[in-house]
């Protein structure tokens, strides 16, 4: 689960971690206001005025509803110099917060990260303004490879951290967390000080990144980024913006952020998988895939992508699967117009491949799919399942291999396509 900038900060002020003072705005009058509390409290009138949206990049995003496709075009391929104004606006006085909420409020931002659909503004944070000297990235996240938690840092932070990543790696340091002794005091200082800090920023940085480390742990976080930390012109450590996400299976212990969900920032597919304790995730192609287990999910993904075409979802029905999830499952998948054909691949271990096909029968019939449909099994009760299958009269495609349940999707989606060609109902 993800939450807004403005709430990874409510969770990290509430967990004892400094940040700069801010308000939520929904409205330009309440930017505005907000604008004029920040400069009675700081004695400055200069305000940040940020998007609030689930997606990075939002610096150097442009409002769709004023840019050209070129310019568009030109944020999705991370270009420098792209004209226009972004999805955050360093502004002087309450005037200038309205203004600047008038134009974000309501209107879509193209991220690098949004794709060309972009994310619609629904709120703002507006942020006290403040000198910054230096900019650093921090990540935290579970290294899955050393079970153990990694805290990643670059003297190359802000907006340019993807390209440090992708052509110079070397620039990013990192550190793992014994999980029991916990971060030491000393490996904070070692990054300070490899980042090049001295004097009493080094305390400074220590003690934040002490402090973000426990908000990471304390809330069951996957991944806390800080992008930029921000050393002051007086040398002192802040985190500028707040990224949390967080392990959706320890959230029964933290109600309170269960209620900063936002669904609005999510696709109504993925909302009503979560009701069906579905793994989905939307994405660009075209083909659907019901699958379980993330490992063969993956799997079923790459080799659709090695016969040509594109995957519509990630979709894990999970060991345990029954009837009712399948069919749920198929649901999902077909509400999206995108979809032109659909591939279930299953290994029955404890999920039986009968109990499978009884499911994918029953949910053709109740959605009256018109995508072909293709579907390979294997595993437990493979033969009764291929049986239920072949006995049913509908038209579904059996496959033996994943290879061979590739070939025959994409080559029925393609004829499909062919004999559809204004697009057709799914």
């Amino acid at each position: 689960m993800k939450i807004h900038e403005y709430q990874g900060k409510e969770v990290l002020r509430r967990l004892g971690v400094p940040t700069l003072e801010g308000f939520v705005a929904f409205t330009p009058a309440e930017a505005r206001e907000a604008a004029k509390r920040l400069a009675e409290s700081t004695g400055s009138p200069v305000v940040v005025v940020k998007s609030q949206v689930h997606a990075g990049g939002r610096g150097k995003g442009r409002i769709k509803e004023h840019s050209t496709a070129e310019v568009l075009a030109q944020v999705l391929r991370g270009e420098d110099g792209v004209a226009g104004k972004g999805g955050v606006r360093v502004v002087k006085g309450a005037d200038a917060a309205e203004e600047a909420a008038k134009d974000l409020l309501g209107n879509t931002l193209v991220t690098k990260q949004t794709g060309i659909h972009g994310s619609k503004v629904r709120k703002v944070y507006v942020e006290a303004g403040c000198r910054i000297a230096r900019e650093i990235y921090l990540a935290i996240l579970m290294d899955r490879s050393k079970a153990r938690v990694l805290i990643m840092c670059s003297s190359e932070g802000g907006t340019e951290i993807e390209e440090v990543a992708a052509h110079t790696p070397e620039k990013i340091l990192k550190v793992w967390v014994d999980p029991v002794a916990g971060l030491g005091g000393w490996q904070a200082r070692e990054l300070a000080f490899a980042l090049g800090m001295s004097g009493k920023t080094v305390n400074s940085f220590a003690k934040l990144v002490g402090g973000l480390y426990k908000a990471y742990d304390a809330t069951d976080a996957s991944m806390l980024e800080i992008n930029p930390l921000i050393v002051t012109e007086t040398g002192e450590c802040l985190p500028l913006d707040a990224k949390m996400t967080f392990d959706d299976n320890g959230l029964y212990r933290h109600p309170e952020i269960v209620e900063m969900r936002d669904l609005d920032e999510e696709e109504p597919q993925e909302i009503e998988a979560s009701r069906y304790d579905l793994s989905y995730v939307k994405l660009d192609g075209e083909i659907g895939c019901l699958v379980n287990g993330a490992g063969l999910a993956m799997a079923t993904m790459d080799i659709i992508k090695f016969y040509g075409a594109e995957p519509a979802n990630f979709l894990d029905v999970g060991g345990g699967a029954n009837k009712e999830k399948v069919t749920a499952a198929f649901k999902i998948i077909t509400a999206d117009p995108a979809v032109k054909g659909i591939l279930v691949n299953i290994f029955g271990g404890i999920m039986k491949c009968d109990v499978i096909a009884e499911g994918v029968l029953a949910a053709v019939r109740e959605t009256g799919l018109q995508v072909p449909l293709v579907v390979r099994l294997e595993g437990t009760n493979v033969d009764l399942g291929k049986k239920i299958l072949a006995e049913s009269g509908l038209a579904v495609i059996p496959a033996d291999t994943m290879a061979d349940a590739a070939e025959k999707i994409v080559s029925a989606v393609n004829a499909y396509k062919a004999a559809h060609p204004v697009g057709g109902a799914s």
